[in-house]
């Protein structure tokens, strides 16, 4: 059966390698740019059925244009006030800020009654356990034995390690979807959100960084850290 998407986070739908994808650059939530302009939204799904006919080849195609309101839509700030967490160990730091967000995230999960939280293999009771398994391979550099810390793993390391760090990520997102506002966050505000101004960030560097330094020997290990870090967002090179 031929088939064809819409995609608003590309690195999942890398990840998942669909036979057709359309990537969006609009805001999460709004697969079709915006909801006040209905020939924009025709103008969307035109280009993803077209994908029926064009795309013979499994790949992700860029939308070429942005949504028409766009350029008059007000920054977006995180209006999350995260208290900087105290203390000298990345593990004590990563927990502080992560258990600021759980109840937030708790809220999310309550009133859409899911949650996207569970890739690693841990249970929603299990959010600590992937906190703290994150933040001992940043610290310890142990990328190929799994964090013992009470939770049955579905993957094996080092694959392990982009599942953790989904899982951490998805803490931090639906805790943000519980905080009003009124202007949606795009995929970029997101990762500029994470990668600058939140300990898990500083977390996911520290893990590609020791990634990318036992891929001397394990040259694969740089397609892990490709999973963690958007393209663009590690250290002045390629993620991948």
């Amino acid at each position: 059966m031929a088939a064809t998407s819409i995609s608003l986070v590309r690195e999942q739908s890398e990840a998942v390698g669909p036979t057709r994808a359309l990537w969006v650059p609009f805001a999460l939530g709004r697969p079709l740019g915006t909801a006040s302009d209905p020939e924009f939204q025709r103008s969307v799904l035109r280009a993803a059925f077209d994908l029926l006919r064009t795309q013979t080849e499994p790949g992700i195609v860029d939308f070429p244009h942005d949504a028409p309101d766009t350029e008059f839509v007000e920054q977006w700030s995180c209006p999350l006030n995260l208290a900087r967490p105290v203390g000298d160990a990345l593990s004590d730091r990563l927990w502080a800020e992560a258990g600021q967000l759980l109840p937030w995230a708790a809220e999310t999960r309550r009133r859409r009654g899911r949650s996207f939280f569970g890739a690693s293999g841990a249970a929603l009771d299990q959010q600590r356990e992937v906190v703290q398994a994150l933040a001992a391979i940043a610290e310890t550099a142990t990328i190929l034995d799994a964090p013992d810390v009470g939770v049955e793993w579905a993957f094996d390391m080092p694959l392990l390690i982009r599942h953790l760090t989904d899982d951490a990520r998805t803490i931090y997102h639906e805790a943000l979807a519980s905080q009003p506002g009124t202007q949606p966050p795009t995929h970029d505000d997101l990762n500029d959100w994470i990668f600058d101004s939140t300990v898990l960030g500083e977390a996911i560097l520290t893990i590609a960084d020791h990634l990318t330094a036992a891929a001397t020997d394990l040259p694969f290990l740089t397609f892990i850290r490709g999973f963690l870090v958007p393209e663009g967002r590690y250290r002045g090179q390629s993620s991948f």
